[in-house]
């Protein structure tokens, strides 16, 4: 218990309670957006870009690495929409097959530094499923700023990604830039991947960007309730999560704050105020019994007249 007091874990969980608000907050664009595979896509294509900024500067500083993840995630992205507008492949389609393909290639080249000299001091197998533990100062506090940059470019710019998300036609009206609204989202996208990587991993990371978003859909049908939903629900995941891992011995944080976000989304579907299971069954007994008195108010009445 005494690491819970220390001052770096609580910078560390300081970091991914950040991380958790900035992924429910750019997952509940994505989610309106309906691209929530997106985020699946580019953090699996991140993992090639890891890997190859490490061959190149053979150095594990997470400066460097970001850059090579955010790099080649942009690459995905690219080839995710050229494939779309050039070819009859739909757009799920070609992001399952960009995933699979730059995921593969990151494990190759993975497998290739592993076995090599420097492989056993590289420390990139904490890019699969995370490993907050292994952050340093320089890495808590790049992954809080940016983190913090991505908050407020959401939280301020609320207006616009609602026009952007709900009527595109009026916000042309006004002049909003439709293209650079899309340009922005996927940088947000990206860089919410790329932060995250080393605390969650590239294969769970999509996951606090999308369970979050889908838990808080149980909770309210308005929009801005959604996103701080989304927000906060994301943010508690990565904290629990990173408070469990911390507990244990190596123990990966990914999967923690994962099995934190899905007993939120489990809570949320069974008692979420607007479309939960037990919500929705009381409801309809409720309906049900209106209508079997309104049938009976109406027999007697009609008894009565005859």
């Amino acid at each position: 218990m005494s690491i819970l007091l220390s001052s770096n874990f609580q910078w560390v969980l300081f970091s991914t309670l950040l991380l958790g608000i900035a992924s429910g907050l750019v997952g509940c664009l994505a989610y309106w957006k309906k691209q929530s595979l997106m985020s699946d896509a580019l953090s699996h294509a991140a993992l090639p870009g890891v890997v190859i900024a490490f061959l190149i500067f053979q150095v594990k500083d997470l400066h460097v690495l970001i850059i090579g993840a955010a790099l080649s995630a942009l690459v995905g992205a690219v080839c995710i929409m050229f494939i779309k507008s050039n070819t009859r492949i739909t757009e799920d389609t070609a992001m399952g097959m960009i995933l699979a393909v730059f995921f593969g290639g990151g494990i190759v080249l993975l497998t290739l530094v592993n076995q090599s000299s420097e492989g056993n001091q590289a420390g990139l197998n904490h890019f699969i499923f995370g490993q907050a533990a292994s952050m340093v100062s320089s890495d808590v506090m790049t992954m809080s700023i940016l983190a913090v940059a991505v908050i407020l470019t959401v939280i301020i710019g609320f207006k616009e990604w609602k026009l952007f998300l709900f009527d595109p036609d009026f916000a042309k009206g006004l002049n909003l830039s439709i293209k650079g609204m899309n340009f922005i989202y996927l940088m947000l996208l990206v860089l919410t991947v790329v932060i995250g990587i080393q605390a969650v991993g590239v294969i769970l990371m999509s996951a606090l960007l999308i369970i979050p978003p889908v838990s808080a859909r149980y909770w309210t049908h308005s929009f801005k309730t959604m996103m701080w939903l989304s927000g906060i629900f994301g943010g508690i995941s990565g904290a629990v999560g990173t408070t469990i891992s911390a507990l244990g011995v190596s123990l990966p944080t990914g999967p923690f704050i994962v099995v934190t976000s899905g007993s939120i989304f489990l809570l949320s579907l069974f008692f979420g105020m607007k479309k939960g299971l037990v919500v929705e069954y009381i409801m309809l007994r409720d309906k049900k019994k209106e209508v079997q008195d309104l049938a009976i108010s109406n027999s007697v009445l009609k008894e009565g007249n005859q």
